[in-house]
């Protein structure tokens, strides 16, 4: 499966720290390998048909959309505040 990244995805990306890019890819790599590896902690969203997320770290949060044989990357950041900004 391929990655999409929208733009929005892109410049949250940027904001995050070298740490925190670096979890961010290694969890990229895990999902196009198997998106139900148990790290990821993979789920669908409370109130959305079909926006996932997933887990790069603790605290970093990736939310993605299945389409078209590939994975749309939508945002990722922190916990909360990424979830929360659909």
């Amino acid at each position: 499966m391929q990655i999409r990244r929208t733009e929005r995805f892109k410049s949250a990306f940027q904001g995050l720290s070298k740490a925190d890019r670096k979890r961010v890819e290694k969890a990229l790599r895990l999902m196009v390998e198997n998106l139900r590896h148990p790290s990821l902690r993979v789920k669908k969203m409370e109130g959305t048909a079909d926006i996932f997320e997933a887990r790069a770290s603790r605290s970093i949060r990736i939310t993605f959309q299945i389409q078209e044989n590939a994975i749309w990357l939508r945002n990722v950041g922190a916990h909360d505040k990424t979830l929360k900004s659909l």
